[in-house]
């Protein structure tokens, strides 16, 4: 027992090798969020923009469309890194994300080709929806297989540590681009800086990834991987009540995501007549406390584990969701404190989520069995929020989307009570 702790005491987190191991995940919301971030001006762009309003349903549509091909992207990656490793899949993702954005800052416009514009748009965003459908998976395996069973919980920390600085940074990148540009400029050119940023920090990530060695998880279990037919039947087959979980607290997850980094915004502006920078900064502050609390609660799920954690974050989103949203008021104090509870309480889940996946399934069938079921059902329910959001508001309910959410969040937690703990225990 002493030695054990002396181990435990005694260990180092591997910090470059988990920084470049979450990179790539910072790399793909960087490029995810630019998208979103500056489709209003570059929409005109890529489609006829003598009616600005059809311009950005086809971009918005182009970025939804991108949603649906992330189970797919789950589901080859997945397998690819289950048959040829960890790191392989890892390099893959990143370059495939990279190159997409590289690719958006330097096409042609629709002035210039035509139709052939939104059509180069919209391959270059099914890469890099193939791609997050594969970060996913890759990266939270590989996380999950170097890390110490005792301290799983820290290692995957660094997996949304690396999502919450990058949306930081891709909204910063945004105040800073349109406070030092005009309009104008924006439209023109101004949006290819964004896009040429992010297939830089890609091709960074690329290099430190170059020196990741392979899990020696994966080494020992290929040969069963390679002889293994039909993987995503078996995950059904062998594993449907590891399914059935995924997909409960994954719902719940995204939901909790887009309401906090997409949903709160619109609906404070428009419903509650809150001013546009205060929330803004609110969002902000919150999100640079939700990257400072990651790791305490990897840490406190080593300690205490993974299950009771899970069942706090659901309990607590059951129950305040509600709430919170009537505390969204046009102040920024108000604001501040749903932003900052709301991204905390979500923290709970998303600092240990890449371990809690991992040990669901056995190493052969990791990468095809997150990368599926994860995808998919982030498909389902977050490519699908915007438009309930955007239905119920224009309907004059947007409050209920917040009981779907609190539903969501009773389904999760039933799901969870059905967990074993995992904390401390060697992966399958």
């Amino acid at each position: 027992m002493t030695t054990t702790a002396a181990r435990d005491t005694e260990h180092k987190l591997p910090i470059k090798t988990l920084v470049s191991a979450s990179i790539g995940n910072a790399v793909e919301w960087f490029d995810w969020t630019v998208y979103a971030t500056f489709v209003v001006y570059f929409a005109g762009q890529f489609f006829p923009s003598e009616n600005q309003a059809l311009a950005l349903i086809g971009a918005t549509s182009t970025y939804a469309l991108a949603f649906f091909f992330r189970p797919l992207g789950g589901w080859l990656l997945g397998r690819f890194a289950d048959l040829k490793g960890r790191k392989a899949g890892m390099l893959l993702t990143i370059l495939l994300m990279a190159g997409g954005s590289l690719v958006i800052a330097v096409l042609p416009t629709y002035d210039q080709v035509g139709w052939l514009a939104p059509i180069l748009l919209l391959l270059a965003r099914i890469a890099q929806g193939m791609s997050l459908g594969g970060e996913v998976s890759n990266a939270s395996a590989y996380l999950a297989e170097i890390a110490p069973p005792a301290r799983r919980g820290r290692y995957s920390a660094f997996f949304y540590i690396s999502t919450g600085s990058a949306l930081l940074a891709a909204s910063l990148m945004g105040v800073a681009l349109t406070s030092a540009l005009s309009d104008e400029q924006l439209q023109a050119w101004g949006w290819r800086i964004a896009f040429a940023v992010g297939g830089l920090l890609g091709i960074v990530g690329l290099w430190l990834r170059r020196s990741l060695a392979e899990t020696e998880q994966f080494e020992e279990n290929v040969e069963k991987a390679k002889a293994t037919k039909n993987p995503l039947w078996l995950t059904l087959r062998d594993h449907p009540r590891a399914v059935l979980q995924l997909c409960a607290f994954t719902m719940l997850s995204t939901l909790s995501y887009y309401t906090f980094f997409s949903a709160l915004t619109p609906f404070a502006i428009n419903f509650r007549g809150a001013d546009g920078t205060d929330v803004f900064i609110a969002l902000s502050i919150g999100t640079a406390l939700f990257v400072a609390v990651c790791y305490p609660f990897g840490a406190l799920s080593d300690r205490f584990g993974r299950k009771p954690q899970m069942l706090v974050w659901s309990g607590a989103i059951a129950v305040l969701i509600v709430p919170l949203s009537f505390l969204v008021q046009p102040n920024l104090f108000s604001l501040v404190v749903v932003f900052s509870v709301g991204l905390v309480l979500y923290a709970l889940l998303a600092s240990i989520a890449p371990a809690v996946m991992s040990e669901l399934f056995p190493t052969e069938l990791r990468g095809v069995g997150i990368g599926a079921w994860y995808n998919l059902t982030v498909a389902l329910f977050g490519g699908t929020a915007p438009l309930v959001i955007t239905a119920l508001s224009e309907a004059g309910h947007p409050l209920v989307f917040f009981v779907y959410v609190a539903v969501a969040a009773v389904i999760a937690f039933l799901a969870i009570l059905t967990l074993r703990e995992t904390k401390g225990t060697e992966l399958r």
